[in-house]
């Protein structure tokens, strides 16, 4: 790897409250930004629905 990151630079409006449960987020989990607990969650909750979506399509399959 070149030890650059692959990041895209992003700019987020989001309501106090969200802003600050982000920042209470990023300290509890020791993340640096509050970017990088937009990522976590993001990611978390991708894996979440392709997991959803796989069990979804077993049980379409199992009906045929």
């Amino acid at each position: 790897m070149n030890g650059k990151p692959n990041t895209r630079k992003l700019s987020v409006r989001v309501t106090p409250q969200t802003a600050f449960n982000l920042e209470r987020l990023a300290a509890m989990s020791g993340l640096k930004t509050t970017g990088r607990v937009v990522d976590k969650l993001v990611r978390e909750k991708m894996l979440s629905l392709k997991e959803t979506e796989k069990i979804t399509k077993k049980g379409e399959k199992r009906n045929d």
